[in-house]
């Protein structure tokens, strides 16, 4: 019997077949005129997929927290997301509330379409729309799905078919993507990373239950759930969903209870705009990139930007500043302010003071300092001259006029003093000093047609803080310079500079400076890193410089205004140093920073005296005048520098004899025999001379001629005197007079340009002896000095009584 029943099953089964056969060629073309159709139709209406134009830009600190978004063409907010960014609590969320099948339906999910039809029928009206996260996918890349287009049957096919194209086209991971980037959540904002950012101020991978359920729910209604503007609706809707993914199992009924407890607080939206310049540039290099990854500390960014907003709510209108702090291993810029306020118009806050082209003022002094060090011109200690003087026809002067005479190469480069900076640089080669600095990365820019002179140490050319801060950062890297790296993958250009010893030289010199205000051992800074830092002013106050380095940062500021007119009174070490050590002192530590730099093995200390310059060891007591400890470079220590012209002196030591018995000079031509005695001193540069005490001008003044020899000519030199007021006067001012005591003051056997000194400030200049008429307004005593060019000089004291009442 189960043998026929089978027997008669089969043939049941044929016969079927064989009824459908004459079908089948309709089932054959019938497919394929539907996929010719559904072809057809793909052809003809593509997917409207998202162009790479109509990609906003995220720029991130090293983090990942955005820093500044850019929107795209249609002014909408939206970062970068993929899956494996998102929290998987995220995850969890969107696809148990919005479609738990969508792993594996083929962008429709029937049965929802089959409950939504019936509901429709027995309604007479659109309940729900079954509409699956593909589906959803459709209706946001599709114009013409949005708003409430797909509430009728045409709009709802349209939506299938769209849904369908995505499946054939993209992946499934792909059409994940395009939901968590572009789902509404409200205003202008689109995508879970952007609304993460905008209302929970966290990335979206570090979502907690309840953040991801109202992240998830946010996008059925953005406008009405918003949670900055509807906290309640937005709570109710987020509980809502926590307790579906309760009753599917998908978390824990303990996790949704924690859960709810959390109330549903949001911040304003607000653009984020931190390091805004910063980010600018960066997208202007980068237009077509939809993330850029700065190498920006976010807590550090936010509290200088804090910082100098602060800092400055109290100077002159049109103010700005920038600022720039560089991590010296890696060259990458920690911190970025371009300007005080990025929309503040008075202050031209859209300026990018980080990249613009200013006067530098006295802050490239270290660099032709190592330089002379490595050129073995000088060593830390060497004798400089700080003194009225003319480089054919350039006469510096020093930012507070007054001159310090004879001063070291160290103090010289601590007082930012101008004219043995000039000298040194005259000695060095500007165009030769321009080579260096743009080798390293110092990129100098000179008025059309202008070549490099003596006046670019003070500041007559142009330079960029970011440049000069990767500079400065050599003297903490042994001498390597480095351009300033905006990103992590930006290229790590390096050149030498400095040689190691030249580096930790000028490093140690800037570092022993103290701050100001503290005098030295006033305060334990043991613990604090030390800070080789140099000042700055432009000529006419235009530009106020601070650059500092640490061991583990450079640091540069710049003050001013972006249009270059003047600010009166605000100068480097009032306006712009402050601030720098606020930074320093706000700056990451680590312990071993307040270490002391080792000194490298080419660098050696050597006790050497004034004023031959060279070692102690090296030359008679009697010739030493002033010992003084320096740091020598490569074991040689170079003397004192010839004076420019040879004025009034040789150089070195100067050998003669003398008569045994009286001591006086012997020349080659004496009508007496005379016992002779090799004799020898040590010659100060004579424009030091003023500035000398008593007894060193003695002691480097040739012993007067034996009366029986002959002038050989070596005592000859050109004498001043001071005509116009009488050495020990005591003057007062005329009655009747309001203002002070009128002077004419001459130098009648100068044969030269004279420099007239008061209390050590320049106050004029006379040719040869033309009369200096100047008024005497400060009682009291007063010290006056004319120097000539040739090292010619003359000084007197006298008094000013103060005003009769």
């Amino acid at each position: 019997m189960q043998g026929v029943e089978q027997g008669v099953s089969g043939e049941q089964v044929r016969s079927r077949l064989t009824a459908l056969r004459p079908l089948l060629p309709f089932l054959r073309w019938g497919t394929a005129a539907l996929l010719l159709a559904l072809l057809i139709l793909d052809r003809a209406f593509p997917l409207p997929l998202p162009k790479a134009r109509d990609s906003a830009t995220v720029v991130t600190a090293r983090d990942g927290s955005p820093l500044r978004a850019f929107a795209d063409a249609g002014g909408v907010w939206r970062y970068p997301a993929a899956p494996e960014q998102v929290s998987p609590l995220y995850l969890q969320a969107l696809l148990g509330y919005e479609d738990r099948w969508f792993w594996r339906h083929p962008g429709i999910n029937p049965v929802a379409m089959l409950r939504a039809g019936a509901q429709m029928l027995g309604n007479r009206r659109i309940v729900s729309g079954g509409s699956t996260l593909t589906m959803q996918v459709a209706r946001i890349i599709d114009p013409d799905l949005r708003g409430a287009r797909t509430r009728s049957a045409s709009g709802k096919l349209r939506q299938l078919l769209r849904a369908l194209q995505l499946e054939a086209h993209l992946s499934k991971r792909q059409i994940l993507t395009l939901y968590l980037e572009r789902a509404p959540f409200g205003g202008t904002i689109e995508g879970v990373e952007a609304a993460s950012w905008a209302y929970l101020g966290k990335p979206a991978a570090k979502l907690s239950h309840a953040e991801a359920a109202l992240l998830a729910v946010l996008p059925q209604a953005p406008s009405r759930l918003r949670p900055d503007r509807h906290p309640e609706a937005a709570q109710a809707a987020r509980d809502k969903l926590l307790a579906r993914m309760a009753a599917r199992g998908v978390w824990t009924r303990a996790q949704v209870q924690d859960a709810r407890v959390e109330n549903v607080v949001s911040r304003s939206l607000r653009a984020p705009k931190e390091a805004a310049l910063l980010a600018q540039r960066l997208h202007a290099a980068q237009p077509t990139a939809r993330r850029i990854v700065s190498t920006l500390e976010p807590a550090l960014q936010r509290a200088l930007e804090e910082l100098v907003t602060a800092y400055f709510s109290d100077l002159p209108p049109r103010t700005s500043a920038a600022l720039l702090v560089v991590d010296n291993a890696t060259l990458e810029a920690r911190a970025y302010v371009g300007s005080v306020a990025f929309a503040d118009k008075a202050r031209l806050g859209h300026v990018d003071m980080v990249q613009a082209w200013r006067s530098p003022g006295s802050t490239l002094k270290p660099f032709l300092y190592g330089m002379a060090l490595d050129g073995g011109l000088v060593h830390s200690e060497s004798l400089l001259v700080d003194a009225p003087q003319s480089f054919d026809g350039y006469r510096p002067s020093n930012f507070d006029t007054a001159f310090n005479g004879p001063v070291g190469v160290a103090e010289a480069l601590r007082l930012s003093l101008n004219v043995p900076a000039v000298d040194l640089l005259d000695r060095v080669g500007p165009a030769r000093f321009a080579a260096r600095l743009e080798h390293a990365g110092i990129a100098l820019r000179f008025p059309r047609g202008a070549a490099p002179n003596l006046s670019m140490i003070l500041g007559g050319t142009g330079a960029r803080l970011e440049d000069l801060v990767g500079a400065f950062a050599a003297l903490q890297r042994g001498g390597i310079a480095g351009r300033v790296r905006y990103t992590g993958d930006a290229p790590k250009v390096e050149r030498r500079l400095l040689s190691p010893g030249a580096a930790w030289i000028v490093r140690e010199i800037l570092a022993a400076n103290p701050r100001p205000g503290e005098a030295e051992g006033m305060f334990d800074t043991g613990r604090r890193p030390q800070v080789a830092w140099k000042t700055g002013t432009s000529y006419g106050f235009r530009d106020a410089w601070a650059i500092g380095a640490t061991p583990r940062y450079s640091v540069g500021v710049w003050v001013g205004r972006p249009d270059g007119t003047p600010l009166p009174g605000q100068y480097g070490a009032v306006t712009a140093l402050p601030l720098l050590f606020e930074v320093v002192d706000s700056l990451p530590r680590a312990p071993g920073d307040a270490r002391r730099v080792p000194m490298p093995a080419s660098v050696a200390e050597t006790e050497i005296c004034w004023p031959l310059g060279t070692a102690a060891s090296a030359q008679p007591p009697s010739l030493c005048q002033r010992r003084r400890e320096a740091w020598t470079l490569d074991g040689a220590v170079p003397p004192t520098l010839p004076e420019r012209q040879a004025r009034l002196w040789s150089a070195g030591i100067e050998r003669f004899e003398v008569d045994a018995a009286s001591g006086r000079r012997l020349s080659a031509d004496c009508r007496r025999p005379h016992v002779a005695q090799a004799r020898q001193i040590a010659r100060w540069p004579a424009l030091a001379t003023p500035w000398l005490p008593a007894a060193w001008r003695a002691a480097s003044n040739l012993p007067p001629l034996a009366e029986d020899c002959a002038d050989d000519g070596r005592g000859a030199r050109e004498t001043l005197r001071i005509e116009g007021v009488n050495d020990g006067a005591v003057l007062a001012v005329p009655p009747g007079r309001d203002r002070g005591v009128r002077l004419s003051l001459r130098a009648p056997a100068a044969t030269t340009r004279v420099q007239w000194l008061l209390d050590g400030r320049w106050i004029g200049e006379t040719d040869g002896g033309r009369p200096l008429l100047h008024e005497l307004t400060r009682p009291g005593r007063h010290e006056l000095t004319a120097l000539a060019d040739s090292g010619a000089w003359d000084s007197l004291r006298f008094a000013v009584l103060p005003p009769s009442p």
